[in-house]
């Protein structure tokens, strides 16, 4: 299902600065209207400057996207005051890290309300108003992490497995009303997903650190990935040779890949091997 992106009615959760922001800034070279949704107004205004000089416009909406009546009410406000919206991308999202046990079940609600509750909640209100106009799009930033579930990011891999789980079901639920689903699920890449991050260990936080320090895509290659994969009308979007190359082993032998990274971390070499790829910029 092929889009057209030009000029289109936009809303970002998220937009305030990393993915987000690089996405609004695609997005106003397309000329499109942005709603900048955020809880950080300052950057989200960093950002709206950004769109008003590559030709984009737009607003900024202020909210807690973990919260469900919030959601609904920003829907409304961008449908009522906008006359419809096109394209809703599913972006905000935090990360933490640990073992399953240890993490306290905050940090899990926490995780939840935004990567997973924020995206449906989006999904939940959007959907019914794009079916209404006839039509629109749906891209819902998950992770390479939802695919691969690497050891100790078990909040971070099954929010983001969701997430790829919700967008696959609706992609075919939503044929039918003109209305198109991405995934995207990038590896590691320069944005400050780190900011947020809450690691258990040092050397968790060490290789996330490393991993996003020393990526070698930056937050506007993402975006840029993603947009072509909207206009294309993809499922599936995996920008890094990385991630493709991981997908594609898994899927050739889920058991075996697994299997391989389970003897690794018996021996107590996975996570040692994950901090050496992270600072070599492979992961």
């Amino acid at each position: 299902m092929k889009r057209d992106l030009k000029e289109k009615r936009v809303v970002i959760t998220g937009a305030a600065s990393g993915l987000g922001r690089s996405l609004s800034l695609v997005l106003a070279r397309k000329n499109c209207r942005i709603g900048i949704v955020d809880i950080n107004t300052k950057r989200a205004e960093e950002t709206l400057e950004i769109v008003v000089s590559n030709g984009g416009s737009g607003e900024i909406y202020e909210t807690d996207v973990s919260v469900a009546k919030n959601v609904e009410t920003m829907a409304e406000h961008f449908f009522q005051t906008w006359g419809g919206v096109d394209f809703l991308v599913n972006n905000a999202g935090v990360a933490v890290t640990g073992y399953v046990g240890n993490i306290s079940l905050k940090d899990w609600e926490w995780l939840y309300g935004v990567n997973f509750w924020g995206m449906l909640y989006g999904c939940h209100s959007f959907i019914p108003r794009m079916k209404a106009q006839g039509g629109g799009y749906i891209m819902n930033v998950a992770s390479s992490a939802g695919i691969l579930c690497s050891p100790e990011m078990a909040p971070y891999n099954t929010s983001k497995a969701a997430i790829i789980s919700l967008s696959e079901t609706l992609y075919a639920e939503l044929a039918p009303f003109n209305i198109g689903v991405t995934a995207l699920c990038p590896m590691f890449f320069k944005t400050n997903l780190i900011e947020n991050t809450r690691s258990e260990t040092e050397m968790e936080q060490k290789i996330a650190e490393a991993a996003f320090n020393n990526a070698r895509i930056t937050s506007d290659e993402v975006a840029e990935a993603a947009i072509k994969a909207v206009e294309k009308g993809r499922l599936y979007c995996i920008p890094q040779f990385s991630g493709k190359f991981h997908w594609v082993m898994k899927r050739l032998n889920p058991h075996s890949y697994y299997r391989n990274n389970a003897a690794l971390n018996r021996k107590g070499r996975l996570m040692p091997m994950m901090y050496w790829m992270a600072r070599k910029g492979m992961v």
